[in-house]
C-alpha cells in the first residue's frame, strides 16, 4: 500500500511540475511581441505630420469615413471605445453621434495623440470624450464600460495581440461589439507596403480574434478597396478551437 502512494504521490508531483510548465511556457510565448519596433514611430510622434498623414483624402478611412460611420450605426447614448485613436479622426466623429448622454473613450499608447485629442476635443465642444493612456499588452478599459471597441487600421500594430485582446473582451459589455478594419494583405495584390508592414492577413486576424473570445457576426464587402471591415461579438466563453 505504502509503495502505491508514492507511486501516486511522484504522479502528482509529476504531473504538477507538468502543469506550472506549460502554463509558464504559455505565458512567456504570450510575452513575445509578435512584430518588434512595429510602434517605434508612436514613442514621440511628430502630431502634426500625423494629422496630415491620417486626416488626408489619400487615406481610404478618411475618405470613406462617412460610409463607415453609417455601416457602425452607432446610436445616442452608446459607449465607444476608439482603440488606436490616433489624431482623433473618429474620436470626434463617435463623440457627435453618440450625444451629450454617451461617452467615447480614445484609447492610445501615445500621449501626443492623446494631448491632441483633449485639445481639439475642447475647441469643438466636445464634453463627452475621455482619453486613456494604454499599454503595449492592454487598452486598459474599464471592465465592461462600453458597448463598442473601434479598432481601425490598429490591429496589426498590436505587438502582443492575445492579451490587448483580452483587454478588450474585458472592456466590452455583454453582448458588445468588436470592429476592425485592417488593411487587406493578399501576395499579387496588396501593395508592397502593406505586404512589408502588416504582419497577418484578414484570416489570421480572424482566427486569433475568435480565439480570444469573440464570434464573427458581420462583414461589410465591397465597402473599401484596400481595407476590411468585420464586426465581431463578446462571447460568454472562449472558443480555444479557433473555428
Amino acid at each position: 500500500m505504502l509503495l502505491d502512494q508514492r507511486k501516486w504521490a511522484g504522479m502528482f508531483f509529476v504531473f504538477g511540475v507538468l502543469s506550472v510548465t506549460m502554463v509558464t511556457a504559455s505565458l512567456s510565448a504570450q510575452e513575445k511581441s509578435v512584430k518588434p519596433g512595429i510602434n517605434d514611430q508612436f514613442r514621440k510622434p511628430d502630431v502634426a505630420k500625423f494629422v496630415e498623414r491620417f486626416e488626408g483624402e489619400s487615406r481610404e478611412v478618411f475618405d470613406k469615413r462617412e460610409k463607415v460611420m453609417e455601416a457602425l450605426a452607432i446610436r445616442p447614448g452608446m459607449a465607444v471605445a476608439d482603440v488606436g485613436a490616433g489624431t482623433g479622426l473618429y474620436t470626434r466623429l463617435f463623440a457627435r453621434a453618440v450625444g451629450e448622454k454617451g461617452r467615447v473613450l480614445a484609447v492610445d499608447i501615445a500621449s501626443e495623440f492623446l494631448d491632441h485629442i483633449n485639445k481639439t476635443a475642447k475647441d469643438q465642444k466636445l464634453g463627452n470624450i475621455i482619453t486613456v493612456l494604454g499599454k503595449d499588452v492592454s487598452t486598459e478599459l474599464p471592465p465592461a464600460s462600453v458597448d463598442l471597441v473601434y479598432v481601425c487600421d490598429t490591429y496589426h500594430h498590436f505587438e502582443y495581440p492575445a492579451r490587448v485582446l483580452e483587454s478588450i473582451h474585458k472592456g466590452l459589455k455583454d453582448g458588445g461589439k468588436l470592429v476592425v478594419i485592417d488593411f487587406i494583405r493578399e501576395p499579387g495584390v496588396s501593395s508592397d507596403w502593406v505586404m512589408g508592414h502588416v504582419r497577418a492577413g484578414q484570416a489570421i486576424v480572424e482566427k486569433e480574434i475568435t480565439q480570444a473570445g469573440f464570434r464573427k457576426v458581420d462583414e461589410k464587402k465591397g465597402l473599401m478597396k484596400e481595407n476590411y471591415l468585420v464586426v465581431f461579438e463578446k462571447a460568454s466563453t472562449r472558443d480555444n478551437s479557433g473555428k
